[in-house]
């Protein structure tokens, strides 16, 4: 319908359609219309105001079948669709798409960086945010038609990897995972708090710590017998998160494995004369041109710094993937130093770095206040999907006492995972946040398992009405809310066009739970089985459930048929 008002406007308006399409509004009351094209952009060209060009265009164009009515309201022009058209139109292009519903024919290749763990500690609810946000962001893409990897940076080594193999060293005696019966990477990430604690007593250790990095990076043996020890047991453990997260990382970089070959970039850029060198030897970059000031590439004991990797890591994986895009899903407190990495590569003549992209999101608070790692205050991904599951197995408990307990396991970890996901999926990703586990797995409300909840609510329906959708169906009439229903699923190939190029799951995320409502207030108003309508308010519940479970995959939230 965006597409038809588009048509009618382009001739008396002298703007291309894809200009239109762009101003096109659905306005705030269905007392307003179902659609308004807004007058200001004319107002200039025309030399008139906006309100009699708006007049002036509801007067010259002619209702259609498929518009019932046309009308002016101040600097709009209204349409009004017929209703009947519209539900047949939309409803039957469901029905015939299905799953491919919103499909887009974009042909991209995208990197998409997640969630680039330090082998020093388990992954925390921040990866957690992470983690989510990048495949829903896959999901974005490949549904947009585009070829996206997940592509993930461990951070194995520097001077966070030593504190905990120090305090392993010291303090460790001998002690194993196995033996401790802690999960691996749990087992490392108390050694690294142990070490905090130890350095608030001795600030002596401060100095131990850069010989450690020394020894690491000049092959000590003994350095690297316990390094090995210690990531293996990092690694151990983050596999079985990934699990939990049904994480499919298609390319693991390890810092370990290039970070020589980063010293060496520095050092030949610096024989370009793009790099400049300190009296102590230290090698650093002048980007005060680019407002970013000075900074530091080889430390002046010629030790390198992440973003010396991350430099030639971008430079690598061009070469390996020559990439569209590239997605670095990081935190907001890391933006300087993406503009900082970005700023150099365009130094050093690579012309693709503006194909990078810092996919910032905000922090995640408890309630009680800020995380840190080095104090133990931390809540742990496996701790917030135990305790999360925990919550929805004592919900589904409560309502179904005689389901199987392989059912109810199972059940609990879809509610769990759908409640995490949406959490922090439906909030604007830069914005920081506080997650409350006990507000997000709520079976009412804005949350996920509201949403598997009428998922599963309209599944029952068009089972218990043996539904057959090749069966064609008549419209005798039309309600409100049956209305507004149609409309919000007639835009949704729109949202996926909007989270796609704003990479913003959100944007998903706030649309279904509007539907979901307009679907729910619907069903309890409207007869569906045995009513003169029957089979257009099957097709209609059938074409509600195709588009809410398309866009809570591209969530990365599975559905199930039962709650």
């Amino acid at each position: 319908m965006r597409d038809f008002i588009a048509s009618l406007l382009s001739g008396p308006t002298g703007l291309k359609k894809v200009e239109i399409l762009n101003l096109i509004e659905i306005p705030p009351s269905s007392e307003l219309g179902d659609f308004a094209f807004p007058c200001f952009s004319l107002s200039k060209k025309l030399r008139e105001s906006p309100v009699e060009i708006a007049k002036d265009l509801a007067e010259k164009i002619k209702p259609t079948r498929e518009i019932e009515k046309i009308a002016a309201t101040g600097p709009y022009i209204n349409f009004f669709i017929n209703s009947k058209k519209l539900a047949e139109s939309v409803i039957k292009k469901i029905q015939k798409k299905r799953e491919n519903y919103g499909k887009l024919r974009i042909n991209e290749k995208i990197l998409i960086e997640s969630p680039g763990p330090n082998t020093n500690k388990p992954l925390h609810i921040g990866h957690a945010r992470n983690i989510i946000l990048a495949q829903s962001i896959k999901n974005i893409m490949e549904f947009a038609g585009s070829k996206a990897r997940i592509i993930n940076i461990v951070n194995d080594r520097g001077v966070h990897i030593c504190k905990s193999m120090l305090a392993y060293e010291k303090f460790g005696k001998n002690q194993t995972p196995e033996k401790a019966k802690i999960k691996s990477d749990h087992f490392v990430g108390d050694f690294y708090v142990k070490f905090s604690q130890e350095l608030s007593k001795n600030p002596a250790l401060e100095s131990e710590i850069q010989e450690c990095l020394k020894k690491w990076e000049l092959g000590d043996k003994k350095t690297l017998a316990i390094w090995k020890k210690m990531n293996s047991w990092a690694l151990n453990g983050f596999k079985e998160t990934y699990k939990k997260f049904d994480l499919k990382i298609d390319k693991e970089y390890f810092e370990s494995k290039f970070f020589k070959e980063g010293k060496d970039l520095i050092l030949e850029q610096l024989k370009k004369g793009n790099l400049k060198q300190k009296s102590d030897g230290a090698i650093y970059a002048d980007l005060s041109k680019e407002n970013l000031g000075e900074k530091i590439l080889l430390r002046a004991d010629k030790t390198s710094i992440y973003i010396t990797q991350d430099i030639y890591l971008a430079i690598l994986r061009h070469k390996e993937f020559n990439f569209d895009k590239l997605i670095y899903v990081v935190a907001n407190e890391q933006e300087h130093h993406f503009k900082i990495l970005f700023s150099l590569l365009k130094l050093f003549g690579y012309s693709w770095a503006d194909k990078l992209f810092h996919l910032n999101y905000g922090l995640v608070h408890l309630e009680s206040g800020r995380m840190k790692s080095r104090e133990g205050n931390v809540v742990d991904s496996d701790d917030l999907i135990e305790n999360l599951e925990s919550l929805a197995g004592k919900e589904i408990e409560s309502r179904h006492k005689d389901l199987q307990e392989k059912e109810k396991k199972l059940r609990a970890k879809a509610i769990a995972m759908s409640s995490l996901r949406y959490y922090f999926l439906k909030i604007d990703r830069i914005k920081d946040m506080v997650f409350k586990p006990e507000e997000s797995i709520n079976f009412e409300g804005n949350t996920g398992p509201y949403l598997l909840y009428t998922y599963a609510r309209a599944r029952s329906v068009l089972r218990k009405a043996n539904y057959d959708k090749k069966k064609s169906f008549q419209i005798f009439n039309i309600s409100s809310l049956e209305k507004s229903l149609i409309l919000q699923l007639a835009i949704f190939p729109d949202l996926i066009s909007r989270a796609y190029k704003n990479l913003a799951p959100n944007i998903l995320a706030n649309h279904v739970y509007q539907i979901a409502q307009i679907f729910n207030e619907s069903y309890h108003t409207e007869k569906i089985i045995n009513s003169k309508e029957e089979q257009f308010r099957l097709a209609l519940v059938d074409s509600f459930t195709i588009v809410l479970k398309i866009a809570l995959n591209l969530l990365n939230i599975k559905v199930i048929e039962k709650m």
